[in-house]
């Protein structure tokens, strides 16, 4: 039996191959009645878009890449993920790589797959970037760009992430509604906005609260295991304990609990503890890390639904999406302060 193309569909429903081509790549061109037609068509023939056809019609290589900052995060494999999942229904492959927080890393591997042609492409910033340039070249070739979780501000392309703002300002609230005032905030590298949002919605919190924030209780630039015991070691140095501590993410709240055990400070009791990220690790400690959930896969999903979106369109027919999750604080042991005394 001869394999089904999408010939012998356009001919069973009297209309055209590149018809039913697009049809097969929900392009908004074509009508939800033809499309109904086609994928119902294509599933009583059991017909399967053949790849290879498709590069050579179409001159793509059905690549997206992936740059993210580092691999061993579970955010970001988590986000890949997603990524891949939507890519491969799509028949699409993946291909990442990781800037290891390096501006010139992550140059070089945007120019790298500017070389490959991939067709599409999706970013987070590495610690270092404030220049976007490197991407400027995908954006002249009209080949789509997404960026998720560390976006740009200043570059007009679509962006999937977080209300982090938000995400800083329930857990403050958290932390005050558990007794706490004086709360210090590990911040991440400020030359991201997913830092500054974090932090500004820290302070704002806060500020809507009557409470003032001392400049010793912002520690910038920790976002890691090691300057997570750092900034304990310099608090207990100077002899100012918090009543309870923000960390910008998951690893540099580890970085304090595990500081702060050695010392025998107990958490909550003394010190409460939020992170950020819901890193797979965080619900396997004692006490269980209260952090909030950056819903990595979902990131990873809309991202590429995006990049496949705009993959079946014109250009001209292309528009940016900025899109933003809401936060959800997942609350554990390491934040119940109330609940730890009484």
């Amino acid at each position: 039996m001869n394999k089904v193309t999408i010939y012998d569909i356009a001919k069973a429903l009297n209309t055209t191959a590149s018809t039913v081509s697009r049809a097969l790549q929900d392009n908004p061109r074509i009508s939800k009645k033809m499309k109904a037609r086609v994928l119902a068509l294509a599933d009583e023939l059991n017909f399967h878009p053949n790849p290879v056809a498709a590069h050579l019609r179409t001159g793509r290589s059905l690549v997206i890449g992936v740059i993210v900052p580092r691999i061993n995060r579970n955010f970001f494999a988590s986000v890949i993920g997603g990524i891949e999942e939507v890519a491969y229904e799509n028949g699409y492959s993946v291909i990442f790589s990781q800037s290891n927080e390096d501006y010139e890393t992550e140059k070089s591997i945007a120019k790298t797959f500017l070389m490959k042609k991939v067709d599409a492409l999706a970013v987070s910033l590495s610690a270092q970037t404030t220049d976007y340039s490197h991407f400027k070249p995908f954006i002249n070739k009209g080949i789509p760009i997404v960026f998720f979780d560390r976006v740009p501000d200043s570059l007009e392309v679509s962006k999937v992430e977080i209300d982090n703002y938000t995400a800083a300002y329930q857990a403050v609230e958290h932390f005050i509604e558990q007794g706490c005032k004086k709360i210090f905030h590990l911040a991440g590298p400020l030359t991201l906005s997913v830092y500054r949002n974090r932090l500004n919605g820290y302070l704002s919190a806060m500020r809507d609260h009557g409470l003032t924030v001392e400049e010793n209780w912002i520690f910038s630039n920790a976002i890691t295991l090691e300057s997570g015991t750092a900034a304990v070691e310099k608090m207990i140095q100077i002899n100012d304990l918090p009543e309870a501590i923000l960390a910008a993410g998951d690893f540099s709240a580890m970085g304090v609990m595990m500081k702060l055990k050695s010392e025998g400070i107990k958490i909550p009791e003394q010190v409460a503890l939020i992170g950020i990220a819901n890193e797979s690790f965080s619900e396997f400690v004692e006490p269980q890390l209260t952090t909030i959930d950056l819903f990595s896969h979902q990131l990873g999903e809309t991202s590429a639904k995006i990049l496949i979106e705009q993959l079946s369109q014109e250009i001209s027919e292309r528009k940016n999406h900025h899109i933003q999750f809401p936060p959800k604080l997942i609350i554990r042991g390491s934040s119940l302060k109330i609940t730890k005394i009484n």
